[in-house]
């Protein structure tokens, strides 16, 4: 019986490449589908990182916790805020880099839009923006909720 070195030996050349390039192709295939994978659980993360921290930043300013991703319903069927105190009627958006790919901007002005006219107000605040003026934004949550106190009393 023939070895497996030399039965591909007695193929023709062009039929091994041919296996190679194609095994060669899988394992590409593959290496992008757990590429694209990890792309998607980091950004995944990044977002959660995004509303913790937020999460964190209210406890750390003396401001109620909020509900993170609260659903509401839109034109286009389910809508989720990053953060929300229903009690008062505001919601906070805190947009990572996916916010600004392609279409993602004129999308979340239509939702923004849709949220203001069902009477909830919105802050938004991108990632970077939350990290670099923390003390900015977090001063204007902090006015939204004496506002908010202020109309309730």
């Amino acid at each position: 019986m023939p070895t497996v070195e030399e039965r591909l030996a007695a193929l023709p050349a062009e039929e091994v490449t041919g296996v190679l390039r194609g095994q060669v192709r899988e394992q590409l295939e593959r290496q992008r589908e757990l590429l694209g994978q990890a792309q998607e659980a980091n950004q995944a993360y990044l977002r959660l990182l995004g509303e913790l921290d937020f999460a964190g930043l209210c406890r750390t300013y003396g401001i109620p916790e909020p509900t993170r991703q609260v659903v509401r319903f839109g034109p286009k069927g389910r809508v989720y805020l990053d953060a929300a105190w229903e009690d008062i009627g505001w919601a906070v958006e805190i947009d990572g880099a996916h916010h600004f790919w392609g279409l993602t901007p004129t999308d979340d002005s239509f939702r923004q839009n849709e949220i203001m006219l069902s009477d909830e107000k919105l802050l938004r605040m991108t990632l970077v923006g939350l990290r670099l003026e923390e003390t900015r934004f977090m001063d204007q949550v902090a006015r939204a909720h004496a506002r908010a106190g202020r109309r309730a009393a």
